[in-house]
């Protein structure tokens, strides 16, 4: 599963609320950036950073913040930032497919790889984040991924 919390286009990243039970402002992208595609979490996770698993849903269709897509892993890329609390963390990011997709992207090309990357670097340029590109990994490091930041529901 996979939920939706940027539209792709988007200029602004928006980040679940808990306590709101709603998606709020995180950040505006930096000049220039928009999402390539839908970003999100995948609930009911943890990530070591804290935070839900990031995932980014290579879709050839825009969604909308909140709608919950049951998708498949199709690689991970390992990502490494300063924490919050000081010193440098993970901050992982999954790229999924909706199962039900009819026209899905069975692998994710170099150059799609290396598009991506530079993506995520760019869009977090200005933030003070200082990410640093570790690389990729296949669908089953992502859902491995998964499984090791699983929590129950």
């Amino acid at each position: 599963m996979w939920w939706s919390s940027a539209r792709r286009g988007s200029r602004v990243k928006l980040k679940y609320s808990p306590d709101l039970n709603a998606f709020v402002v995180s950040r505006p992208l930096v000049l220039g950036i928009t999402y390539p595609y839908d970003w999100g979490f995948v609930p009911s996770t943890r990530a070591s950073d804290g935070d839900p698993v990031d995932a980014m849903v290579v879709f050839d269709a825009p969604t909308y913040p909140g709608v919950v897509i049951s998708c498949r892993p199709l690689a991970v890329l390992a990502i490494e930032q300063n924490a919050k609390t000081g010193g440098r963390e993970r901050n992982d990011r999954i790229l999924v497919v909706p199962v039900a997709a009819k026209r899905s992207a069975g692998s994710l090309s170099s150059r799609l790889r290396d598009e991506l990357a530079a993506f995520f670097v760019s869009a977090t340029q200005l933030a003070g984040k200082d990410i640093r590109v570790l690389g990729w990994g296949d669908a089953s490091a992502a859902e491995a991924l998964i499984e090791r930041a699983s929590r129950p529901t």
